[in-house]
């Protein structure tokens, strides 16, 4: 990515290895100001990547879990360096983006310049991230001002802990009431998936937008996983707790264990809304791991959205190191326009040939033209298609009539006949097979409709 400020000659493109002498202390500076609780843990991830900057730029050439390892950007003006920005996908599908830290040479008045651009390009440049998040300190004003001038919202309240070391010794202590502690494998991706999900706010897992691939981890990805626990001296344990009349996981636990105490053990937890009681538990599990290592505080995490695992933290006397606002925002790429056609040369002909059927109809049985077509007699005073309504009312009547009733009828009327009527298009029994009355074209005429004349004194009920 390389992009040129609009307001000003700034240069945005992607760090480089002598970028990294001026990077690094700009991160170093902006993890202090905002009071991270781990900065030690910062300054040796700059470290690993001065020292391995050749292999995560190798590995940032092809897909691979470690790609984005190092991605950062510079705002370079005059050929110096004013800003540095590191960003991270969030998850497996990269929909989610995470903003690392912003760091930039100018004083406070002329942070919001370099910092939106350095944003605004990593907006306009990472088109697979539909939602970008990040974590600010709450006493850190001028960051804070800069992700709200650029459209970052609060998200969530995170509060971080720390367990003492005579604490964990206290915790570990108490057994542990975790019968159906399982280990964690790919094959239990889909219970953990369920159960990060029922764990999160609505809104928190939309931003979040994990899939079931993301508690997965692929063979490559193993391997790299333990080259990197190997280098940093560190080892993860992890395992979930299976609720078998549900079939489901209802608590989770992961723990990174330092083996040199160079640095502090670092936990997550998982718990089910409904096993709140699970919180000693787990606790109690990870301290009894713990104790197979250099003593070390225990840092762990919570949201707003999990009041009770913070009684408990407060209840066991775990301290409050940092107090942090989580913030999202949702960007909406425009889509790139085509090269815009004149209408003025466009014919009539092809604006309507997308109207056209796809094939030409197949006319069925009962189509109109079906019935007009065949042999046609040059007999211009050919009555069109009509129907005796009358006739099929005799015949009606003849079929119900019975012998008694026959011998008693009254004398039957005159009938006259009457020029015929040219009716349009009427019945269409007679062409479903009901009641068949013409055997050919030529006979479509339509019998004549007789007019009937009633007897002196016989135009009463009974022809009613």
């Amino acid at each position: 990515m390389t992009s040129v400020s609009q307001n000003s000659n700034s240069v945005i493109r992607p760090v480089q290895h002598q970028d990294l002498d001026i990077v690094e202390p700009l991160f170093v500076e902006a993890a202090i100001a905002d009071n991270h609780s781990n900065l030690d843990a910062v300054q040796r991830r700059l470290q690993q990547v001065r020292r391995w900057y050749g292999l995560f730029k190798f590995l940032s050439l092809f897909p691979n879990p470690f790609q984005y390892r190092f991605c950062a950007y510079v705002a370079e003006q005059d050929h110096q360096v004013r800003g540095a920005i590191q960003v991270s996908p969030f998850n497996r599908t990269r929909s989610t983006w995470r903003v690392e830290r912003v760091g930039v040479v100018e004083t406070e008045s002329q942070t919001q310049g370099t910092g939106s651009q350095l944003l605004r390009s990593c907006f306009e440049a990472i088109w697979e991230a539909r939602t970008w998040l990040l974590e600010v300190n709450v006493n850190n004003k001028t960051a804070l001002a800069l992700y709200r001038q650029n459209g970052f919202q609060p998200l969530a309240q995170l509060t971080h802990w720390a367990i003492a070391p005579e604490l964990l010794q206290e915790l570990a202590e108490r057994e542990p009431d975790l019968p159906n502690l399982l280990p964690v494998s790919n094959a239990d991706a889909q219970l953990l998936y369920q159960l990060d999900t029922a764990a999160m706010p609505p809104l928190v897992r939309q931003v979040f937008d994990r899939h079931l691939h993301d508690f997965k981890t692929s063979l490559f990805g193993a391997l790299l996983e333990g080259v990197k626990q190997w280098v940093n001296q560190t080892e993860v344990v992890s395992g979930y707790v299976f609720e078998p009349q549900r079939k489901a996981a209802i608590g989770y636990f992961q723990i990174q264990l330092c083996r040199d105490s160079s640095q502090n053990h670092v936990a997550q937890l998982t718990v089910h809304p409904a096993y709140t009681w699970l919180y000693p538990e787990l606790l109690s599990q990870m301290a009894r791991i713990a104790q197979d290592f250099p003593a070390q505080a225990l840092l762990l995490s919570s949201a707003d959205y999990q009041p009770e695992r913070e009684e408990y933290l407060e209840r066991i006397g775990a301290t409050r190191t940092e107090h942090t606002l989580m913030m999202s925002r949702s960007v909406w790429h425009k889509l790139r326009e085509a090269k815009p056609v004149s209408l003025e040369g466009l014919q009539l002909s092809d604006v309507l040939q997308g109207f056209q059927p796809a094939r030409k109809p197949v006319p069925g049985r009962m189509s109109l033209p079906n019935l007009w077509q065949g042999d046609k007699t040059p007999d211009s005073t050919e009555a069109p298609l009509a129907y005796s309504e009358a006739s099929d009312a005799e015949t009606a009547a003849g079929s119900l009539s019975t012998p008694e009733s026959s011998a008693v009828a009254p004398p039957s009327p005159t009938v006259s006949e009457a020029p015929a009527r040219k009716l349009g298009f009427s019945i269409g029994r007679n062409f479903w097979g009901k009641r068949r009355i013409f055997t050919s074209k030529k006979e479509l005429k339509l019998n004549p409709v007789p007019e009937i004349h009633f007897p002196q004194g016989h135009q009463n009920d009974s022809w009613c």
